[in-house]
């Protein structure tokens, strides 16, 4: 009881800090199923016209249903490809003798510490002459690789967390070396996989300059280059068709903040300590 009265001012205050947050949204998502009389703010009437993008293809843009399908395996690719090395290599990083650890350890940091913006020259030229330019695969390759540097920092720094004891018994029992990481040494780490999972995806999700970029083509255009290109168009530009797309393209994060918030939260829960 004594607990409550202590944090019951601090929940309140971000409550009230929530509230203008929560009532923006309510009101983006109700201005774009409704219209006003100019001047007003108060809809008079309610209409689907400005979702319209949803079952018609507006002119000059691919279907927004090719973007989100791009959108979605960009991230998803991204994510498994970040996961997939940065999982290994953390391992490695932590457990093995390798040699120039420190090394490579100072070169991950170093790649990570360069702004996007400052590689795109090269990373044109270098797309363009392997033939990947235009290409999701590419932009996709990319992505993963730019967020590696800090996937691998962060695994790391969780199997440092891993006691010694777990893996010593697995290998005493006869256990290889890939079966102690698979079956003991990873389950300890996966609060960290679930968060790095979710961040990657989200980096994936949002990324608009590499796609802007490296795949303008319309067959492989991303929902936010599609949302970009709705501002462009100072001739047909229309702000509830604008704040539809918008809304649609924020659902996805929040519909996976709401199943993965408890993972988040508990991202410090891994690494038994012996």
């Amino acid at each position: 009881m004594t607990g409550n009265y202590k944090t019951w001012p601090m929940i309140l205050l971000l409550g009230i800090i929530t509230v203008p947050l929560v009532l923006m949204y309510v009101y983006l998502f109700v201005d774009t199923v409704t219209n006003s009389a100019p001047g007003s703010l108060v809809p008079n009437e309610i209409t689907g016209e400005h979702w319209r993008f949803l079952w018609q293809t507006l002119p000059g843009r691919p279907s927004i249903w090719t973007a989100t399908f791009n959108t979605f395996l960009f991230a998803t690719v991204t994510t498994l490809i970040v996961l997939s090395v940065s999982s290994t290599a953390g391992y490695a990083l932590s457990r093995l003798n390798v040699p120039f650890r420190a090394f490579f350890l100072a070169g991950v940091m170093v790649l990570h510490a360069f702004p996007t913006v400052t590689l795109i020259i090269a990373i044109f030229l270098i797309l363009q002459f392997l033939g990947m330019y235009n290409t999701l695969i590419g932009v996709i390759l990319v992505k993963a690789s730019l967020e590696l540097p800090f996937g691998i920092w962060i695994m790391k720094g969780f199997y440092d967390t891993v006691p010694w004891e777990i893996e010593m018994a697995g290998i005493q029992d006869g256990a290889s070396r890939f079966t102690v990481w698979h079956k003991l040494v990873l389950p300890q780490v996966m609060p960290a996989i679930s968060a790095l999972g979710i961040f990657s995806f989200l980096a994936g999700w949002s990324e608009f300059i590499l796609p802007l970029v490296l795949a303008p083509d319309n067959k492989v255009q991303v929902l936010s280059v599609y949302l970009a290109a709705l501002i462009a168009d100072d001739n047909n530009f229309d702000m509830a068709l604008f704040k539809s797309v918008g809304v649609f393209y924020v659902l996805p994060v929040i519909v996976l903040f709401l199943f993965f918030q408890k993972r988040l939260m508990s991202i410090y829960g891994g690494g038994t300590k012996g």
